[in-house]
């Protein structure tokens, strides 16, 4: 795909060109393998054996050459660098990488804040650019709950924000009326601008924007080992030297200061590289100033993409190459060095990854004795002087594990396998449903949130692991440029049709694509952690106060008296779930009442600290018309079977039990609308006689009255329960509710001793609400 080469042998011709033998066969035992010969700059390019390359160019004979002159090598093209990284990475490529690591943690600044609304305003204006339309789009975004928590972090009011941003409107409307194409406007004033790096007489152009075609276009290229968001994607007519052209071209939005910066060119140069993974090369891309109205042409010539994509490959290397094995003789990982630390005071005093930057140096860089100027050694002591050594120590751990696991993940989960592997390749695993055509129309619940309705092209829909709340990524299946078209979560599975809201509408694109969604699992990766591990390690009392706790293990402080934090109205509430507890029970509830920080329930096994958390946390029975249910331990019969299945277990060799045949229902409806088939829900008496390999028991029973049920009472249905499986049994219960029944008393008796009772996390779909539910699993054989 899209000439793509693995790297067998690298060597180096002096310090001229350097030989790369590749192949492009899987096959390793017939390696059909060819030439590439690197030149001039191309030889900095860290290539090494077992490399993945894509190749642009020219191959005659077997032999690529990849010179100043001509063509193009990207290394590791799966690695997707944003535009915005890239461009980043020309002054200070450390602060590019810390930046893609370190997402989200720059801190809210008030100019960040007005861009990010201007770049709406004018997106939602699409060519209607008025003084009253803006206003009205300028309104109902502000008052809007979008920016709610960003104007409360900085402590803005609305129409502060309002009048600073009504100070751009006049530029906007001068910038439609010298661009923007209106047909019936015969006295239509023309703008002329110069195209840049062309010095005849008539370089100038006329420019006319035809038509807004999309906002905030995703676009994934692994052509080039790009991705990125372009602002405005617009149909554009240039009259040049007599000439007319009509093309779809990236527009670059910037609110700030009208630099015309080598960055800012770099991003749209990116752009114009990225529109290839989608249509045909638009050869250039505009830079608009918002403050101003002034729009600057900027070609993508060959020059300057040679120079980025180089730039990507450096970047790819260090993203990928984030661990590597000591040098100490010893088999030992540790996390690799960054990119060197510029001596730019100027630059670094207002750079965003300022503490990240010197936290790395000073925990993992100046560990391994990496060489830094005394200059720079003193701006790095002097940001981290408020940090202990064990908070050093700290930092360095976490960053190493939190690294390790990420890269597991992405062995594991790689977005790569959305363009590497056929949708019905996939299907196989669980991780994807093709041949998906778009039905109903596109709803828009909210600015970015746009629900879509999918269902099978032809035939059933397969079985599949999606479930309520997964978040995936839909493409293109038969067309490759439409990757990555939006990403969203699955709202709603019914029979054939799965619902996601997406943050794109997807209206757009031609009523008879065939789509794939693709499982997006682990979509956020270490970006949270990472940015708590970077809050965590601030220069503030809050930060302080936190360390002292977490690393420093300083201890927790409570409240003395009750009364002043539990209100009146709960009291009655709070002694009802104490009557099932003993004494020491008691008290670590009520340690749990008065804490100012944490509390830490600890016990040997045996002592009641499952009943003691299932108590803080309960998750109630449901009785109906149609019986007792539990909506909650339903869920997690779902998930658990999913997480059975994607280990490889058989749908046959799994078997669900409960006494309850509302229950059953609801676990029935819960797995058909998952597409999970062949996994055997029934009660327990129509399991007599019968086995499975893996058995899940839902006991459904919550309440805090004491009502009691008859189903459980009987000892011999919960002999033949717990007694089906070959190899994993899986009780789920309510530990406290399950021991007012005695059979089930003395089996919990039993478990808790042995130690076989644990907890069990469970996030509901949507984030909606968190359970604790006490999981209590027998392995049957040693193999379980």
């Amino acid at each position: 795909m899209n000439n793509r080469y693995c790297v067998l042998h690298v060597q180096e011709n002096g310090a001229l060109e350097k030989h790369l033998t590749i192949t492009a066969s899987s096959q390793l035992d017939d390696l059909d393998t060819e030439l590439c010969i690197l030149r001039h700059d191309w030889i900095s390019v860290p290539v090494q054996p077992g490399d993945i390359i894509h190749l642009e160019g020219e191959c005659n004979a077997g032999v690529w050459i990849i010179d100043a002159d001509g063509g193009y090598l990207i290394l590791y093209p799966d690695v997707l660098v944003s535009g915005t990284t890239v461009s980043n990475s020309i002054r200070c490529m450390r602060k590019a990488i810390l930046s893609e690591k370190f997402k989200g943690c720059e801190p809210g600044l008030r100019p960040m804040l007005i861009g990010t609304i201007l770049h709406e305003i004018f997106q939602k204006a699409g060519t209607n650019f008025t003084q009253e339309k803006l206003q009205e789009i300028a309104f109902s975004v502000i008052h809007g709950p979008k920016y709610l928590k960003e104007l409360y972090q900085l402590n803005l009011k609305e129409n502060d924000i309002m009048q600073e941003i009504e100070e751009y409107f006049h530029s906007f409307i001068k910038w439609a009326e010298e661009f923007i194409y209106k047909e019936n406007h015969v006295c239509q004033h023309n703008m002329q601008i110069k195209w840049p790096g062309d010095e005849k007489d008539d370089s100038w152009c006329t420019v006319k924007v035809t038509e807004i075609l999309d906002v905030e276009e995703n676009i994934w290229c692994p052509r080039f080992g790009l991705k990125g968001k372009i602002d405005v994607t617009a149909g554009v007519t240039i009259h040049r030297r007599s000439t007319t052209q009509s093309m779809i071209m990236p527009l670059e939005l910037k609110s700030g200061k009208e630099s015309n910066s080598i960055e800012h060119r770099s991003q749209v140069v990116l752009y114009s590289l990225l529109c290839q993974g989608r249509r045909a090369d638009p050869e250039a891309g505009f830079l608009l100033y918002l403050k101003t109205g002034n729009m600057f042409p900027v070609p993508g010539n060959r020059m300057d993409r040679r120079e980025l994509i180089k730039l990507r490959n450096e970047l790819a290397f260090y993203l990928l190459h984030t661990v590597c094995k000591s040098d100490t003789g010893k088999e030992r990982t540790q996390l690799a060095s960054l990119p060197p630390l510029i001596n730019d005071s100027k630059a670094c005093s207002y750079c965003s990854q300022k503490q990240n930057c010197a936290l790395y140096s000073r925990a993992v860089e100046q560990q391994q004795n990496h060489f830094i100027s005394p200059d720079v050694l003193a701006a790095v002591e002097n940001e981290t002087q408020h940090l202990k050594p064990s908070h050093l120590e700290y930092f360095h751990l976490w960053y190493l594990m939190l690294t390790l696991e990420s890269q597991y993940k992405d062995g594991k989960k790689s977005c790569r396998n959305i363009w590497m592997i056929p949708a019905a390749e996939r299907e196989k695993h669980g991780d994807c449903i093709g041949n998906m055509i778009r039905v109903e129309c596109v709803q828009k619940v909210s600015d970015g949130l746009y629900l879509h309705c999918f269902q099978r092209k032809k035939g059933s829909a397969p079985a599949t692991t999606l479930m309520i709340g997964d978040r995936v990524v839909v493409s293109g299946e038969a067309d490759s440029t439409l990757l990555g078209l939006a990403i969203g979560y699955v709202q709603q599975v019914n029979g054939s049709k799965i619902s996601c809201l997406l943050d794109r509408n997807l209206s757009r694109i031609p009523k008879d694509t065939i789509f794939r969604l693709d499982h997006e699992e682990g979509a956020f990766g270490t970006d949270a952690p990472l940015g708590n591990l970077s809050k965590l390690m601030g220069n503030s009392p809050a930060s302080e106060r936190l360390r002292n706790l977490i690393i420093d293990f300083q201890k927790p402080q409570f409240i003395q008296h009750l009364s002043s934090v539990l209100p009146p109205e709960a009291k009655e509430t709070v002694a009802n779930i104490l009557k099932g507890l003993n004494k020491p029970q008691k008290q670590a509830m009520k340690q749990v009442l008065l804490s100012k920080d944490y509390t830490l329930i600890v016990g040997m096994p045996g002592t009641g600290k499952t009943t003691t958390i299932c108590a803080l946390v309960p998750a109630p029975e449901l009785t109906e018309k149609g019986g007792v249910s539990n909506m909650t331990e339903a869920r997690l019969v779902l998930f658990l079977t999913s997480m059975f299945i994607k280990a490889g277990c058989k749908p046959s060799d799994i078997g669900v039990i409960s006494p309850y045949r509302h229950q059953l229902k609801i676990i029935t409806d819960l797995m058909t609308s998952s597409f999970i088939k062949n996994v055997e829900v029934n009660t327990v008496d129509k399991y007599q006689g019968r086995d499975k390999s893996i058995i899940i028991v839902s006991f459904v029973r919550n309440n805090a009255d004491g009502n009691l049920g008859e189903l459980l009472k009987d000892w011999r249905r919960l002999n033949v329960a717990i007694t089906r499986a070959k190899h994993k049994l899986i009780m789920l219960g309510c530990v406290p509710s399950l021991c007012h029944y005695p059979p089930l008393k003395k089996l919990l008796c039993h478990l808790d001793t042995e130690a076989m009772i644990s907890f069990f996390w469970y996030p509901t779909p949507c984030q909606a609400g968190n359970t604790i539910r006490a999981l209590l699993t027998y392995g049957c054989q040693a193999s379980a």
